[in-house]
């Protein structure tokens, strides 16, 4: 009898939670195939940080490019769709460009530091990407406010990454790989259209 009633407490715990399951994926169904995965991959993180933080899925006014649950850390490339396609790359003497063959100092962890807000740090480099009042990008050991850029998702899914001391001012690529001034680029351009991909 006890074994029958423990089997009966497990089946019913197995039907409740594919019934939370089915019910989350027809409240979030999938893009088509065609769509870009960083936009489910938000999808994914948004959900995880509604039920972290008890949030109902129902509030309209949350949206995918702001609902990060704090302190999230992703290690992503940041890949640039320009010329032959670039990798931001940040080199251990704080250069920082683009490079079209994935390596290791095109590894960046992209944390959150305030609500569409992050920090972007090279794995191998340890150094933070800033952005200085010139519109420069150098790597620097100290995290400071110069290492703040807000993140946004783009109609195209794509992100892009504007300084938050430096407003109007985006990292970016040109066609060549070598960094684009930031003061001198808008997110209608290309160049400022980096998509994190794993």
């Amino acid at each position: 009898k006890h074994v029958h009633s423990s089997l009966l407490d497990w089946t019913l715990t197995a039907v409740l939670l594919l019934g939370l399951l089915l019910g989350v994926v027809s409240a979030y169904p999938l893009p088509s195939s065609r769509t870009n995965a960083t936009l489910l991959e938000k999808r994914w993180e948004s959900l995880f940080s509604r039920s972290m933080l008890g949030i109902s899925g129902e509030k309209p006014d949350l949206n995918w490019e702001s609902d990060y649950l704090l302190g999230i850390k992703r290690v992503r490339r940041l890949y640039c769709n320009v010329g032959i396609g670039f990798h931001l790359q940040i080199l251990p003497d704080g250069r920082i460009n683009g490079v079209h063959n994935e390596n290791q100092y095109s590894l960046i962890e992209i944390s959150t530091v305030e609500r569409g807000v992050v920090s972007l740090y090279g794995v191998k480099s340890g150094l933070f990407v800033a952005m200085n009042r010139r519109g420069r990008l150098y790597g620097t050991v100290v995290f400071h406010d110069e290492c703040k850029f807000k993140e946004s998702l783009l109609p195209n899914n794509y992100n892009a990454y504007e300084s938050q001391v430096y407003r109007g001012f985006y990292i970016a690529l040109t066609k060549h790989g070598r960094v684009k001034r930031g003061n001198k680029a808008t997110t209608a351009m290309t160049v400022t259209h980096f998509l994190p991909r794993i």
